[in-house]
């Protein structure tokens, strides 16, 4: 945890985005390293996890974070609990709050209310169309033999 702290203060000094960071830890060992990049890389879903996770797998070669952990210096927000939860590590270690977050002003409280939100009420219309024509490619997916499932 000490180094994704380290990391946090270092990204702050650098510039290049919010004061967040993540390690991805395997056995004693850190294997991937990742601060939040949203403002230098012009890329919302550049936060800290996300980038540390991307890394750990292109270095393990898998998709998944087996018997990996991950250390991050605040609460996942639900982008990145999605994200840890499709990695399927053993663990998540955080340090600050949420709440801690919003009162510097990373507020994620209205991504919790979206979410728990039914579709015709959310602040962003969620519109189906084409359903039918999109299912083929999930029949497809079904017919697969050789598909890799996660």
């Amino acid at each position: 945890m000490r180094e994704a702290i380290r990391l946090s203060h270092q990204n702050i000094k650098e510039g290049k985005g919010g004061p967040f960071a993540a390690v991805v830890v395997k056995g004693n060992t850190i294997i991937a390293r990742g601060t939040n990049l949203v403002t230098s890389t012009n890329d919302p879903t550049a936060h800290a996890e996300i980038v540390a996770i991307r890394e750990a797998c292109r270095i393990l070669g898998s998709f998944q974070l087996t018997d990996c952990d991950v250390f991050t210096t605040c609460e996942p927000c639900p982008m990145c609990m999605g994200a840890i939860y499709w990695a399927r590590p053993n663990n998540v270690y955080y340090a600050n709050t949420r709440e801690d977050a919003a009162a510097i002003g990373f507020d994620d409280q209205i991504l919790y209310a979206e979410l728990a939100a039914p579709l015709s009420q959310r602040r962003i219309p969620m519109i189906q169309i084409v359903r039918d024509e999109a299912l083929e490619a999930f029949r497809e997916w079904e017919r697969k033999k050789d598909r890799i499932p996660y």
